[in-house]
């Protein structure tokens, strides 16, 4: 292991200065010729950047695209500097490929100049990041080198984060170092990591390999005691072995052994001691550039340092600073860079405060960027000063506008610092804005923490009411765990309707997902509504109604229509129009359910258009989920598919809506894409809704379950999963059956395994409500499910008549994969043979279907075919061809009366398999005759040999052949 190229040497790898740390190295290397990741950690001086660029230097070859870029300390408060340097010199090769908001949003980043888009939406940065790596990935493997992740800036490093976590499957691979103290170090850098990243922990040296170290460096002839006690000093650390090394050199004076070495034990005091070879001039220009976030020559002279060329260099020969003009800036020249964050931090912590201020003061009108004027002015002011206070205050607005909120709360709790009591906006006022701030760049601690200390004080009523409502929104999900803070809220709120109204809206959420309950949140909302009226708060009152509207809505509630006009009326919040719990959702979502499927498309549409124009990422994944469901009923099932995989890859790529957008993405695979893929994203779902203690998304997540464990051939799964939503949904008090559409479902699936009783009561209860509310599209559904009971009793020409009319319906109304369904259904009992009194009809099977091709006829499954073909819908499709293509039964005689009485005390599905079992049918054709899967043949099978008391199906057929020949 070397030194830092900064301390010794200039910006070149040389694979033989690499000593020590073989196993890393080989794990790292392992690591990236996988095509993984990986994460080099350790303490200051370890060698992490040595080993960073030699393994760079190695690997850089083998990719299309190398960005880099190394932080300090002194840039860490500024945003978007490390996003400068890894995307500053490939913008204009990725910009043209990106949506006009995300590539808006970067430029601006990247320059400081022009308006952000993202003040109405902090995720257009995000998705512009990792749109560009995607990008530059498309053309080959994509590189990123970043040294020293601890010193990123904030902004910086949740972009890079952000962007990492979703690289999955895509050519980009990172080679990053992060300073870590201790033998264990804080995984959160590993957990921002991309998935497949490998934690390499780059350790001490042995006394050896410091040893062959201070040779290689030109330290030799020192005595082995000597050496032993450089190893004992530095601790392995090969940075401060070296410099011990140096010192020793330069000491005249060898210390006999036994003697301490004649320099401090640590990298700070070692600085120290070589700070005072420096002029009192040229450590005062240090200090100026140990407080700037970027020092440039051209800065330096800015902040009346008149010798900084001069001074710079001699601080360059004494080894504290390396220019860097790998990372120049092309108008503001090479960067000055010390050559180790520690000597930045040590010149910092060691000048007396009066200078440090007196350093910041220069800065705050040397420094070109409005935020860092901003901060430098802070921090060489003391107490109380308005102007400072709004200074720092239009800043934080800056930066908020940047998408920096993390940066936005630390400059805004500056800010509230400086802002004398009494002045307006208040102290406390920052602070709240301040803690907002923390919780949109999701840090709830710090919100949360804020909120409380401004609880401590506060006597103002909107203060106190505003702080509570942090604190509720800080633990997200978990509203259980600030049940104590609603009465104090509305204790704080008094009799203020304004006040109120707030808490009440946030009680109407407590209502619906903590406690389930669909009256009490409709309650809530309308109470929250009228306070907000009162209280002259518009956007209270439309968010209020809208979510009053969409809870009568799914409750089939007689208001509902009045209540989404009230929503949508004039005048309207711009912040609200558009929202996703806004009244054009409410609306969106009463006509899909109202089977005006034509105006719900078109409303969607132009939901979808103007919040993409608005780069409202959030709003936009909640709309491709509404336009995947209009698609799906309107039989449109591969536009639905490609849909639905834009809003789970946003949703993904966002962090937010996530369940949500899986549920529909099931949906959509299982209609038209891969059954596998269906279960395992509505399983994923259903998990994280149950961790949630979402209810209402958890009756969604088993619903798409079991319409995919229903196409998938498994309806006993299918029963499990629906009966649960059933279950759920009576005590939600949802009564509208368009909500889910799953009872069909359900009655379809219960046939299947024999339940008739069940599926027809199942049908009765959903019919009920849907002749109440005029749910024409479900009332057809259920037709087409009880004319597959009435086909399981033996009532062929009245199940075929409910069939005929229930395609006809749903044709007509547009739901253009339901009518495919009821024609595959239809076609399967026209394909059937019933026997006497209903015979092979009342058991379930079928007959053999005409072959296409054949002498004169045409298969009963062509309709069936053209329909699901125009859908897309290819999972049905190979329904269909394999119900085709199923083997003809050979005609068998009668079961024996003995054999036959046995299976009397069988269940139905039971007895079925048993009879097809007799004709020598295999178990694939069995599981295809009766639409179940091979499994659920086997578990039948296994029931019948206990309760017939044999051991084999050959078992069976020897029984019935012995019983024929007697």
């Amino acid at each position: 292991m070397t030194v830092r190229r900064d301390f010794q040497e200039p910006a070149r790898c040389r694979p033989d200065l690499v000593i020590g740390q073989e196993e890393a190295i080989a794990a790292a290397r392992e690591q990236l010729a996988s095509g993984g990741s990986v994460l080099l950690h350790g303490p200051a001086g370890i060698g992490k950047s040595t080993v960073l660029r030699a393994l760079a230097a190695e690997y850089a070859g083998a990719a299309r695209t190398v960005l880099r870029c190394s932080a300090t300390e002194s840039e860490s408060h500024l945003p978007f500097l490390a996003l400068a340097d890894l995307l500053g010199l490939v913008l204009d090769q990725v910009s043209g490929r990106l949506p006009a908001a995300q590539r808006t949003a970067l430029e601006s980043a990247l320059t400081g100049r022009g308006e952000s888009t993202l003040q109405r939406d902090g995720l257009a940065l995000r998705l512009a990041v990792l749109s560009a790596l995607r990008a530059l990935a498309a053309e080959g493997t994509v590189l990123i080198v970043a040294d020293d992740l601890q010193w990123l800036d904030p902004a910086s490093a949740e972009l890079l984060g952000f962007a990492a976590r979703r690289l999955g499957g895509t050519p980009v691979q990172l080679l990053c170092a992060v300073r870590t103290e201790g033998p264990e170090y804080d995984d959160r850098h590993l957990r921002a990591a991309q998935p497949d990243t490998v934690a390499v922990r780059l350790g001490p040296l042995s006394r050896a390999q410091v040893s062959s170290l201070l040779d290689h460096r030109g330290h030799t002839g020192l005595p082995r005691s000597t050496v032993r006690e450089i190893h004992r000093t530095s601790g392995g650390n090969p940075l401060f072995a070296l410099e011990l090394g140096r010192a020793l050199a330069e000491n005249p004076a060898t210390p006999r052994p036994g003697e301490p070495l004649p320099v401090p034990t640590s990298l700070r005091a070692l600085v120290l001691s070589r700070l005072d070879m420096l002029s009192v001039e040229a450590r005062r220009t240090l200090l100026v550039a140990s407080a700037g976030a970027r020092p440039t020559p051209a800065l330096l002279l800015a902040a009346d340092r008149e010798n900084a060329e001069a001074e710079c260099a001699q601080a360059v020969e004494l080894g504290l600073l390396a220019t860097d003009f790998d990372h120049s800036d092309s108008t503001a020249g090479p960067t000055v860079r010390f050559a180790h964050p520690l000597i930045s931090a040590a010149l910092y912590a060691e000048a007396p405060a009066h200078e440090r201020r007196a350093a910041h003061a220069a800065l705050s009108t040397a420094a070109s960027d409005p935020i860092e004027r901003a901060r430098h002015l802070a921090l060489a002011s003391t107490g109380t000063d308005p102007e400072v206070a709004d200074r720092l205050a239009e800043a934080a607005a800056q930066a908020r506008d940047r998408g920096a909120p993390s940066v936005a709360a630390q400059l805004g709790l500056l800010a509230a610092r400086h802002t004398p009591d009494g002045a307006r906006p208040a102290p406390d006022e920052r602070r709240l804005q301040a803690a907002e701030d923390a919780a949109t760049a999701g840090e709830v601690d710090l919100a949360r923490d804020i909120a409380r200390e401004v609880l401590t004080r506060a006597t103002v009523p909107a203060e106190r009411v505003r702080a509570w409502m942090i604190v509720v929104d800080a633990a997200g999900h978990s509203l259980t765990e600030v049940d104590a803070v609603f009465p104090q809220a509305l204790a704080d709120a008094g009799d203020d309707p304004r006040l109120l109204a707030l808490v009440h809206y946030q009680l109407a959420w407590r209502a619906l997902i903590v406690a389930g309950d669909f009256t009490e949140a409709r309650e809530a909302a309308e109470h929250a509504a009228e306070l907000a009226a009162r209280g002259g708060d518009r956007y209270t009152e439309l968010m209020s109604l809208s979510f009053q509207a969409q809870a009568e809505t799914l409750m089939g509630h007689p208001d509902a229509p009045e209540t989404i006009k009230r929503a949508l009326k004039e005048p309207q919040d711009p912040r609200v129009a558009c929202h996703h719990n806004g009244g054009g959702s409410a609306r969106f979502r009463w006509l899909v359910m109202g089977d005006r499927l034509t105006e719900a498309r078109a409303t969607v549409t132009a939901l979808l258009r103007e919040v993409r124009r608005r780069g409202s990422v959030e709003s936009e994944m909640h709309f491709l989920r509404g336009l995947t469901e209009t698609e799906l009923q309107a039989g449109h099932c591969g536009r639905a598919l490609e849909v639905s995989r834009e809003s789970l890859r946003l949703a993904r790529d966002s962090g937010i809506g996530e369940t949500a957008s899986a549920v529909f993405a099931s949906l959509a695979e299982a209609s038209g894409g891969d059954v596998d893929r269906a279960l395992a994203l509505a399983r994923e779902a259903a998990e994280h809704a149950e961790e949630d203690g979402d209810q209402m998304y958890l009756s969604r997540a088993l619903g798409a379950l079991g319409y995919a464990q229903l196409v998938a051939g498994d309806p006993a799964g299918a029963v499990r999963s629906l009966r649960r939503v059933r279950e759920l949904e009576r005590g939600l008090g949802i009564t509208d059956p368009a909500r889910g559409r799953w009872h069909g479902d359900l009655a379809e699936a219960l046939v299947r395994i024999g339940e008739r009783a069940e599926a027809q009561d199942v049908i009765d209860v959903a019919r009920e409500h849907a002749l109440r509310l005029g749910r024409q599209s479900v009332l057809a559904v259920l037709d087409r499910a009880e004319a597959l009971v009435r086909a399981a009793r033996g009532e062929h020409e009245a199940a075929v008549a409910q069939l005929t009319s229930a395609q006809t319906r749903l044709a007509r109304l547009g739901y253009g994969l339901e009518e495919a369904r009821a024609a595959f259904a239809l076609a399967s009992l026209r394909a059937r043979r019933p026997g006497p009194g209903g015979g092979a009809l009342a058991a379930g099977f079928r007959a053999p279907a005409a072959r296409p091709g054949g002498l004169g006829s045409a298969s009963p499954y062509d309709e069936a075919t053209r329909l699901f073909r125009r859908c897309r819908a290819l999972p049905w499709l190979r329904q269909v061809d394999e119900a085709a293509s199923a083997p003809e039964p050979e005609p068998s005689a009668p079961a024996p009366v003995a054999l036959v009485d046995g299976l009397e005390g069988l269940a139905s599905t039971e007895r079925q398999v048993a009879a097809l079992v007799m004709e020598g049918a295999t178990n694939r054709e069995i599981a295809a005759r009766l639409f179940v899967s091979v499994k659920t043949v086997e578990a039948t099978l296994t029931r019948v040999y206990r309760k017939l008391g044999i051991r084999s199906r050959v078992d069976i057929v020897r029984l019935a052949a012995g019983r024929r020949t007697k």
